[in-house]
């Protein structure tokens, strides 16, 4: 699948690839909010099928993430997702890149669960009547078939959570990208959305402070300051970062 091939001149534009293995690559990327450098001349190259983002409060882990899907513009460098420069593609972006924020009431725009996934696929072009009956047939597939006509604020946090990683899946987006998605959530419905997520054939880039949770990913980006301090296999990042985190709080006056 790709996008703006063409524009109506006939002119050859961007396009996202999705067949593509580097699927982000990051080119001297600087990133200002409010007047503040919150990324400084990030470059790297993602590929992994599972990478996790990790660091303290304000490092810059949330901005990083919401570059990918253009919700963030660079304001020096270049962001190319799929092989695109985000700033060209960016309201495409949606249909290649899902996220997921934090906060699931910052999510959701409609009243009912049904309504809420079935704006996915009006997104990708379906009539209402039938995306309704594709997103009644994408929750039964997913065991959520009874929540269908429940109110969303009715929903339990686990359950918010849920439906909002299926409004953004029945996109079938080919990259998920979770921003510290079980901040609220107790420690069952963490794992429960977890078993979830590491089985889905999209590629999964996650803002995680649950170092549990990501010991079985692929790489692990620590960002810290807006830098990139360290960047790896689980196994030797985490233990890093622990160590780092144990020396400052010595560090601590008591």
């Amino acid at each position: 699948m790709a996008f703006w091939s063409r524009n109506v001149h006939g002119e050859t534009t961007a396009a996202c690839d999705p067949r593509r293995a580097d699927y982000a690559v990051f080119s001297n990327v600087t990133l200002l909010r409010s007047g503040k450098t919150v990324l400084s001349n990030l470059s790297l190259t993602l590929s992994e099928r599972r990478v996790a983002v990790i660091g303290l409060n304000g490092s810059g882990k949330s901005s990083f993430v919401r570059l990918l899907n253009g919700l963030l513009l660079p304001d020096n460098g270049e962001v190319q997702v799929y092989g695109a420069d985000t700033r060209l593609v960016r309201a495409e972006l949606p249909r290649h890149v899902g996220f997921v924020f934090q906060n699931p009431d910052h999510q959701a725009i409609f009243p009912t669960v049904a309504e809420e996934v079935a704006f996915g696929l009006t997104q990708l072009g379906e009539d209402r009547t039938v995306a309704r009956a594709g997103a009644l047939k994408f929750l039964g597939q997913h065991g959520c078939a009874a929540l269908a006509e429940r109110p969303f604020h009715d929903l339990s946090e686990g359950q918010k959570q849920l439906i909002c990683i299926l409004s953004v899946l029945v996109m079938r987006p080919d990259l998920v990208v979770l921003d510290e998605p079980f901040a609220s959530l107790d420690g069952l419905a963490t794992r429960q959305l977890m078993r979830r997520l590491v089985g889905l054939p999209q590629k999964l880039v996650m803002v995680s402070h649950d170092l549990q949770l990501i010991q079985g990913f692929d790489r692990v980006l620590w960002i810290e300051d807006g830098l990139l301090r360290m960047d790896g296999e689980p196994g030797t990042v985490l233990p890093a970062y622990v160590d780092d985190i144990d020396r400052r709080a010595a560090a601590e006056p008591a």
